[in-house]
């Protein structure tokens, strides 16, 4: 079950969030080097709290940093909430967001702590594992056979001013482990030979990156609606497919699939509604999107007019291959309307469009 309650929006500091993919990956000590980067420009920096589990170089790297010491309430180190916001600095620190609060506290969570700060104008750097995001909490499970207790909501992240992603490779990690240099929380030490395993630790790393980069996703497609650029940038690749009602899309389906998996890429398939249809046309749709959802593809059920609305879409999405059924239409047709690939290929000029033969004989309309 989640943590606590939704939460509101933030106005206020700005937050960045050092993202992991397990303790020990650093990022608590890039999180104190930015930290003395800033300090050195003159802004006013101050920890909240540092889980430095006695490890002298996360000792080290404190040092030079103003403190506002730590609540400790029945063996919980917490943040002072009220001291930072009166004490009011340009930035503070604050590590492991994740964390949970003493039985009585008025925030349950540290994220909430967080929420606070922000709320009072101060700026925040904070740290977190990607295992603790909450939709992610029974994929994590499934892969280390450990149950993460304690999650911080996705919103955290997904409205975080900035998130860094902070790396090292699994073997590096595990040498660490074995000199020492990374001391975990006692709560998870007994749990550590389990979870600390190279296949656990490569499943996690990929699941951190695809996070990070679903975030640049996120800043990218809001910085082309700032600026108004509708010509989609090919910078990963998104192949859409286009479903119609009129005859069978299995073969799109797959050739699709196929293309997304030999690029890494993602793969969607769209179907447009111009209008209702009968039960034959539902059966076709219903057998194209059973096989779509178990291939993993994500589906899109859209109205409007066909062209405007796929151009519309691609651009939205920011498709960079799109694969549509060969056209089978009379010359009479084509008299009346231009043919829908026609277009697509003027207005989606910066995208790859793939035409696959159809074994269906059923006509469009």
């Amino acid at each position: 079950m989640p943590d606590s309650k939704p939460l509101a929006p933030i106005q206020g500091g700005k937050h960045k969030i050092f993202l992991g993919y397990a303790a020990g990956v650093g990022k608590t000590h890039a999180m104190l080097e930015e930290a003395h980067r800033r300090a050195s420009r003159g802004q006013d920096v101050v920890i909240g709290i540092i889980e430095s589990r006695n490890r002298a170089p996360i000792e080290v790297l404190s040092i030079g940093l103003e403190q506002i010491p730590p609540l400790e309430k029945g063996g919980h180190l917490q943040l002072d909430v009220a001291a930072i916001i009166a004490r009011k600095p340009e930035v503070v620190l604050v590590d492991d967001l994740q964390a949970t609060n003493a039985p009585g506290s008025k925030n349950e969570k540290r994220w909430q702590d967080v929420n606070e700060i922000l709320g009072a104008g101060i700026r925040v750097l904070s740290t977190v594992n990607v295992q603790h995001l909450e939709s992610l909490n029974d994929n994590i499970a499934d892969i280390t056979g450990i149950a993460i207790a304690s999650t911080v909501p996705d919103q955290m992240l997904h409205e975080a001013d900035e998130v860094e992603y902070v790396d090292v490779t699994p073997r590096a990690l595990l040498r660490r482990l074995e000199r020492g240099d990374v001391i975990l929380h006692p709560s998870v030490q007994e749990e550590s030979k389990d979870f600390y395993r190279v296949g656990n630790l490569n499943a996690l790393r990929e699941i951190a990156m695809r996070e990070a980069a679903s975030r640049v996703d996120e800043d990218l497609d809001e910085y082309r609606k700032e600026k108004r650029i509708e010509k989609p940038w090919a910078t990963r690749d998104l192949v859409m497919i286009c479903i119609s009602p009129t005859r069978s899309a299995l073969r799109l389906i797959r050739r699709g699939w196929r293309m997304g998996q030999r690029m890494r890429g993602e793969v969607l398939a769209v179907n447009v509604e111009e209008g209702s249809i009968g039960d034959r046309e539902r059966k076709i749709l219903e057998d194209d999107f059973k096989l779509a959802e178990r291939l993993g593809i994500k589906t899109f059920t859209l109205k409007g007019e066909l062209a405007p609305t796929l151009i519309e879409f691609a651009k939205e999405k920011n498709v960079t291959h799109l694969i549509i059924g060969h056209p089978n239409r009379s010359r009479f047709q084509e008299l009346l309307k231009p043919p829908v690939l026609t277009e697509l290929v003027k207005a989606l000029k910066t995208v790859d469009i793939l035409v696959v033969a159809t074994e269906s004989t059923v006509a469009e309309h």
